[in-house]
């Protein structure tokens, strides 16, 4: 079997490549910086490079979007913004283009992105990331309703606070390891659902106060 999985050299997505690495996966990894671990392969997402390398890794079997970035708005420098809507969700159409035309062909395959309980969100403080994450994820369900029926599953994986690099809030209730991350994931390969938001008490914070934020800000526009 064989995996792809974009942004792998920390986080839940190195942690994965550990995981299917002793399940006897074959994993090729494309990323910034190396992974120690499977077949990396060096490059950006957002390079012009990118479609060229994910050209070259082949068929898959599952490919996993696992490279994300978010920034704080600092002042009136809004390219941090920018680049996350570009690696977190751009990047992923990117990488979907690429691998679903073989998926199809083979009539079977499974991609999962790992989005945010963000996306349900509003966010003053991280735009640029709560606006990619409600794209990627509204993005990978339209997919999966689309191209089940072909015989290839996505899933969008909601997390919430994940011990990573990308856990910068002062206050992160409910965090989970990349290892427990990562045993959601391996669920996902096994049952292939549509959406899977993790943890369940965090999604049900999320579900709650996002339409109360949104109403909010509706607020705050009109007056």
């Amino acid at each position: 079997m064989r995996a792809l999985i974009v942004g792998n050299s920390d986080g839940i997505g190195l942690a994965l490549t550990h995981r299917l690495l002793a399940d006897g996966w074959r994993v090729t990894g494309l990323s910034r910086r190396a992974a120690p671990v499977g077949e990396p392969v060096v490059v950006d997402v957002t390079s012009a490079g990118f479609p060229e390398a994910l050209a070259g890794v082949g068929a898959v079997d599952l490919c996993v979007y696992a490279a994300g970035v978010g920034e704080l708005l600092g002042g009136d420098d809004f390219a941090a913004q920018t680049r996350a809507i570009e690696v977190n969700l751009l990047g992923a159409a990117r990488t979907v283009e690429a691998v679903l035309p073989g998926m199809l062909a083979a009539g079977r395959g499974h991609v999962i992105g790992l989005s945010s309980l963000a996306d349900a969100m509003i966010s003053a403080d991280a735009p640029g990331y709560a606006a990619s994450k409600a794209g990627l994820t509204s993005y990978l369900l339209g997919l999966d309703a689309a191209l089940r029926p072909r015989g290839v599953a996505v899933t969008a994986v909601r997390f919430g606070f994940v011990d990573t690099k990308m856990a910068k809030s002062p206050v992160t209730p409910f965090k989970i390891s990349p290892e427990r991350a990562v045993d959601v994931l391996m669920r996902c390969v096994r049952t292939r659902p549509a959406v899977v938001s993790y943890p369940r008490r965090m999604a049900a914070v999320t579900g709650t106060l996002g339409p109360l934020l949104r109403t909010a800000a509706r607020l705050r526009r009109s007056r």
